[in-house]
Parts: C-alpha cells; sequence; structure tokens
C-alpha cells in the first residue's frame, strides 16, 4: 500500500511540473533584433513579383514594423503587410498609400505620346498630317499640326506626359526639383486647411515625397492633392501624419 501512494505521488507531481516547464523553455526563447527583422522583410518585399514597382520603406522599432511609401492596389497593400510578418514581429502598422495604377498607366501613355509628338517633326508624313489641307506643304502641315495638338488636346494621358519632362515653366524658368519643392511649400502657406502643419517638401528626379504632421486628414488629402497637380511632379509619396493641434 505504501508502494502504491508513492507512485501515485510521483505522478500527479510530473503532470504539475509539466507545463511550467514547457513555459521556462518557451520564455528562453531568443528574441530577434530590429535591425534583422528589417532586413528580413525587406528581402520578402523586393523578392515579391507584385510589388517590384512600388515604394516600400520599412522600420522597425522594438519588433513593430512599419510600413510607408506608395503601392498601386489595396490588393499590393495587403500583400506588403502579410510578407512583413516575419519571425519576431509582434505587429505590423501598415501606413502605405495607394497610388491609382491607372494613372500610372497614363503617365507612360503620355510619356510615349509626347516622343511622338517629338518625332514628327523628322517626319515627311503623319497622322496629323493626313488631315489637314493637301495643298500645304509636309514641314507646314508638321508645324500646324504640333501647334494645334497642344492647344486643342484633351487626352488625359498627353498632359500627364507633359508632366515627365523639365519644361519650361510661365515665367521661362527650368522645371528642376528645387523649383518643385519652392513652389510647394508657397503654395502650402497659402493653403487655408493646412494653416497650423508642419510639412517637409524632398523633391528627387520630380517624385515629391511628404513628411510632417497636418491638422487633420483633409489636410493630409488636400497638400497631395496640391503636390500631385503641380506642374513637372511625376509622382507623390505622401508619408504625412495627423497630429491635431
Amino acid at each position: 500500500m505504501t508502494v502504491r501512494r508513492l507512485m501515485a505521488a510521483l505522478a500527479l507531481g510530473t503532470l504539475i511540473l509539466a507545463p511550467g516547464g514547457a513555459s521556462a523553455q518557451t520564455s528562453t526563447a531568443a528574441k530577434v533584433d530590429d535591425s534583422t527583422i528589417k532586413t528580413r522583410v525587406e528581402a520578402r518585399l523586393k523578392s515579391a513579383d507584385s510589388l517590384k514597382d512600388d515604394t516600400i520603406v520599412v522600420s522597425v522599432d522594438n519588433g513593430v514594423v512599419t510600413l510607408t511609401g506608395t503601392v498601386h492596389s489595396e490588393a499590393q497593400s495587403l500583400r506588403a503587410r502579410q510578407l512583413a510578418k516575419v519571425a519576431g514581429v509582434t505587429s505590423v502598422e501598415n501606413k502605405l498609400d495607394v497610388d491609382s495604377k491607372t494613372e500610372r498607366t497614363m503617365e507612360k501613355a503620355g510619356a510615349k505620346t509626347g516622343e511622338a509628338m517629338d518625332k514628327a517633326g523628322d517626319k515627311t508624313k503623319s497622322a496629323a498630317v493626313k488631315t489637314k489641307d493637301a495643298t500645304k506643304t509636309a514641314a507646314e502641315k508638321t508645324k500646324d499640326a504640333t501647334v494645334k495638338g497642344a492647344e486643342k488636346t484633351k487626352d488625359a494621358a498627353v498632359k500627364v506626359g507633359e508632366k515627365t519632362k523639365d519644361v519650361a515653366g510661365t515665367t521661362g524658368e527650368v522645371i528642376t526639383d528645387a523649383w518643385i519643392t519652392t513652389k510647394l511649400k508657397a503654395d502650402f502657406v497659402n493653403e487655408e486647411t493646412l494653416k497650423g502643419s508642419d510639412i517637409n517638401v524632398d523633391t528627387d528626379n520630380h517624385v515629391v515625397t511628404l513628411k510632417g504632421t497636418v491638422a487633420s486628414a483633409a489636410g493630409r488629402a488636400r497638400a497631395a492633392e496640391i503636390a500631385k497637380t503641380t506642374k513637372g511632379v511625376k509622382n507623390v509619396i505622401n508619408t504625412l501624419t495627423i497630429a491635431p493641434k
């Protein structure tokens, strides 16, 4: 009878100690440092074919991954969030902006249209030339078609294409990155919805990045709209955060 009681006590002690032992093993698991997490996430994003044309910035703070930049669709935003969940990540803050893929396509189409217009002067015949008076010379037709095309075109793709070039501004100056930055800062100061905002403008190869804080969601959207409609701007990366006054 004593032996049986002893065996029962040993079995009960094993059951009691087992969960605690498992917890101890789990708690001793090595923590992945932020730099390792950042490297893994960036590698996964770069290897994803669906995200190869997107601009995504990865930052990690105590296991929390933050994604900023621009993608072309909600599906790509969700995909980036999924890829960011690597070992060691506690949570993912997805702050990616969705830039319309249609707009991107129009920009490329506009650029091609602009190139075609430039080459029109070297040709003796073109589609535009054929629509004009047959008595005009090939040079006169080409010149007339180019002028009227610039004045009458309503094709949004052509307008976007014009933004991708370094063209002369209305006052004669060449549109450079510095010109765009200065213009945007001046426009933001005069915008009522951006009063009390702290916006940093960075322009690189006609791609504008907006950083800092605004007082409202309306102000954030308005800042992006002003930047996108500014002459010479190819694309806008909006990383502005909302910080009410």
